[in-house]
């Protein structure tokens, strides 16, 4: 089959540091060529794959020190799509919703994954119009808001190569947390948790620039406290140094997570999870066996006196049954079949 993959400018395919949507991107589209399938990757000029890459801006918008404005860009390199459109058997977009207008006229199949929230009620009115539009949910969670308006034609839990992280059988001595510096994402509260438990914590995460003075304000000082120690955005190899060498991993979000890839990650090396219970986190946590849902910091900290009842090698298995890069590939492939037809 040849397939496009359609990735967001902001970071390269696959990210240097942080990048969740591109780095599922990488993992599906290396996936899908080592399956036999031609693959054409529209990305930033600084992307590395094993696909024929398309680049749509020559580096990454985010590490860029002359390109600006994002929207510019991205449309750029969606007329480049339906220009080439007819070389493709199947389209499939990663980019939210700014190519339903273009692609509403186009003959191509799509689909597109929603990587973020969707309960925003600017979208509402939205997918009331674009209701023809195929878009896939990465957690059955993450639909409930448009459940009734958008076109689903199903739900694909992200997965990552099981070969990429490094089972590790003992535990930690620290607690981790890892993704974004910004109020969603509960890094306060990782910093109570850790704090009232008596047990080191270790945040690597990024800063974007629309979170630096939330940065400033809240997060910085508390860096002083002996408990805590902030060590910046990671690359994959000592993210997965990082993730196997701790304890568990802290997870105490204040949103409705569509997915949250930092947990599979963390179950890949065997550290169990503590997480809020909200959006994706039930369907991916399961009870006991790779971690525990909790509701506040009470829990998490009772979370974490427990911690030596979850089985590393049970939180590794729980990965490989359900998240790797191979069970994606299928389920995606289940859909392109069923939108485009057999190879």
């Amino acid at each position: 089959m040849r397939i496009a993959q359609v990735a967001p400018l902001h970071e390269s395919v696959p990210p240097r540091t942080y990048g969740g949507t591109e780095r599922i991107v990488h993992y599906l589209t290396e996936a899908l060529v080592r399956e036999g399938h031609e693959v054409t990757l529209y990305a930033s000029g600084d992307s590395r794959t094993s696909a024929r890459l398309r680049p749509g801006v020559a580096e990454a918008l985010r590490s860029s020190s002359t390109h600006r404005d994002p929207l510019a860009w991205h449309v750029l390199q969606l007329t480049r799509v339906a220009r080439e459109a007819a070389d493709h058997d199947l389209v499939h977009f990663h980019t939210d919703f700014l190519h339903y207008p273009l692609w509403r006229r186009m003959s191509v199949p799509q689909l597109t994954t929603l990587h973020g929230r969707l309960d925003l009620p600017d979208l509402r009115p939205l997918y009331e119009e674009f209701g023809d539009i195929r878009v896939v949910s990465v957690s059955d969670s993450q639909r409930l808001p448009l459940r009734d308006v958008a076109r689903w034609a199903g739900t694909v839990y992200n997965g990552i190569p099981a070969e990429s992280y490094t089972f590790q059988s003992e535990r930690g001595s620290y607690l981790a947390f890892l993704g974004r510096i910004s109020p969603e994402k509960g890094p306060e509260t990782a910093m109570d948790i850790a704090i009232r438990a008596g047990i080191p914590l270790k945040m690597a995460a990024k800063t974007d620039a629309i979170d630096r003075e939330y940065f400033d304000a809240r997060i910085r000082h508390r860096l002083a406290h002996p408990l805590v120690e902030y060590v910046g955005e990671l690359d994959e190899h000592h993210k997965n140094e990082f993730l196997g060498g701790a304890l568990a991993l802290l997870f105490p979000i204040d949103w409705p997570e569509p997915f949250g890839l930092a947990m599979i990650e963390a179950m890949a090396c065997g550290t169990p999870v503590i997480a809020y219970s909200r959006g994706a986190v039930p369907e991916v946590v399961s009870e006991g066996v790779s971690g525990y849902v909790v509701a506040s910091v009470d829990e998490a900290v009772d979370a974490i006196d427990r911690i030596d009842r979850i089985d590393r090698a049970g939180c590794r298995a729980h990965f490989e049954q359900r998240f790797t890069a191979e069970h994606m590939l299928q389920g995606y492939l289940d859909l392109y079949r069923q939108v485009a037809g057999p190879a």
